[in-house]
């Protein structure tokens, strides 16, 4: 089994922030409506069909950890990437439904959740997806 902490550079002195560190990446914005929250793709291949996508819109919802929707299409994905759980501030593909989501908190009893493909994470303070609520038409663009 694998866990989205294995083998991930990561952070834990500012629980403010996401956990995982990405050196490099491609920068995006997210806008939920009029709320900007940056954020950086991985070079995955599922990360890479996104980007392909972009501009993107997706609807959302704000749950109790994550903010999710259903994508239209799959994405495609190396099943390698696939594991189980996530780190705050993570951007995911969960390929058991299509879902895009970005998950800000339950980090540390994530681990029972599976089908989980990392795309990126957020550049934002994680408060800004937390304070939230509702639904939105997220809109994904490269970041200029």
């Amino acid at each position: 089994m694998q866990y989205a902490r294995d083998n991930a550079v990561s952070q834990t002195e500012n629980p403010q922030i996401a956990t995982r560190v990405l050196e490099n990446g491609t920068k995006v914005n997210i806008y939920f409506g009029d709320i900007l929250v940056p954020a950086t793709l991985n070079d995955s291949k599922a990360a890479k069909a996104l980007i392909k996508m972009l501009p993107y819109k997706v609807r959302v919802n704000r749950y109790s950890f994550d903010v999710c929707g259903v994508m239209g299409n799959a994405l495609p994905y190396d099943p390698k990437d696939e594991h189980n759980g996530w780190l705050n501030g993570d951007i995911d593909f969960a390929t058991d439904g299509n879902w895009f989501t970005i998950l800000f908190d339950n980090e540390e009893n994530s681990d029972s959740y599976g089908y989980q493909v990392n795309l990126g994470k957020v550049d934002s303070e994680l408060s800004v997806l937390k304070n939230l609520s509702g639904s939105y038409e997220v809109r994904i663009e490269l970041a200029k």
